[in-house]
């Protein structure tokens, strides 16, 4: 044991009179840091990966948020059931896998009480699956942004397309025609009012007019279908927003149980790496 003196400032005791502290020889081990930084990101990759490839066997056998049917996508009440569950698994085994090698591989604390053990365990458990999180957010989130955006514009084109089908609709089939031009114009003005609590009134008569010149029926009949086809793109656009938004609520449950997995299976895979004993050796501090 060693004792550290001190003097006293403004005192002119250049000797030291004050006793600051105490310092006892200890275990090398118990005064180095409490993470195993390699064991954390060995288990963030196993988990990463794992996620990955179950994501891709999930997307392959159709357990997606998203139909592939254009009349049959996510409802506004939620997900497919099968898409929740398989969201669910994929985060907890990815995350339990990740936090048991973690615990398995990090170094053994020979002087530390057992309730430190267990705290460090869950929290090596618990940066397993942040640090797991924050570097697939960081190399996927440009490729998800990309294709979102493109679903997203996949998805409105076509069905503004429809809608605006419906408004050229005639009575009876007509020979074919090149509308191009005209359907660009009512796809816009379709938009803008999707965009808006309702449709300007300007926009309406002019679709209006489009309808009646285009389809042959009069003006009462043709404003119905435009406040129609208005309404029914509004109410799908309405149900995507509410699909999507229930969609992160799920999202934000599989991340939690994600946490919790991986922050319970490093205690298991801690407390097994602390029982292991070499029959014939004795464990050194810190094995």
């Amino acid at each position: 044991m060693t004792e550290r003196i001190a003097a006293i400032p403004g005192t002119g005791n250049t000797t030291g009179t004050t006793r600051i502290d105490r310092m006892e020889q200890l275990d090398p081990i118990a005064s180095a840091s409490g993470l195993s930084w390699p064991a954390i990101l060995a288990g963030a990759a196993v988990a990463g990966a794992l996620w990955f490839s179950l994501t891709t066997l999930g997307a392959g056998l159709g357990l997606s948020a998203i139909s592939a049917w254009p009349t049959a996508g996510a409802s506004a009440r939620g997900v497919g059931t099968g898409a929740i569950v398989w969201l669910m698994l994929v985060q907890a085994l990815s995350c339990a896998l990740g936090g048991y090698l973690a615990g398995r591989l990090r170094a053994r604390w020979a002087t530390v009480h057992g309730h430190e053990v267990h705290f460090r365990d869950t929290a090596h458990g618990f940066l397993v699956w942040a640090v797991g999180l924050v570097f697939s957010v960081l190399f996927l989130s440009s490729m998800g942004a990309t294709l979102a955006r493109e679903a997203s514009a996949a998805a409105t084109e076509g069905a503004n397309d429809y809608y605006v089908d419906t408004l050229f609709r005639g009575e009876t089939p007509a020979a074919a025609s090149d509308t191009q031009a005209v359907r660009k114009e009512a796809s816009a003005i379709l938009a803008n009012a999707l965009g808006r609590s309702d449709i300007a009134p300007q926009d309406r008569g002019y679709l209006t007019d489009l309808v009646t010149a285009r389809t042959g029926l009069d003006r009462a009949r043709a404003e119905t279908r435009v406040n129609e086809t208005v309404a029914a793109a509004r109410q799908a656009a309405e149900t995507a927003r509410k699909a999507l938004a229930h969609s992160m609520y799920w999202l934000f449950a599989s991340l939690l149980l994600g946490a919790f997995c991986g922050s319970l299976a490093a205690t298991v895979g801690g407390r097994q790496r602390d029982n292991v004993v070499i029959v014939g050796l004795r464990p050194a501090a810190g094995v």
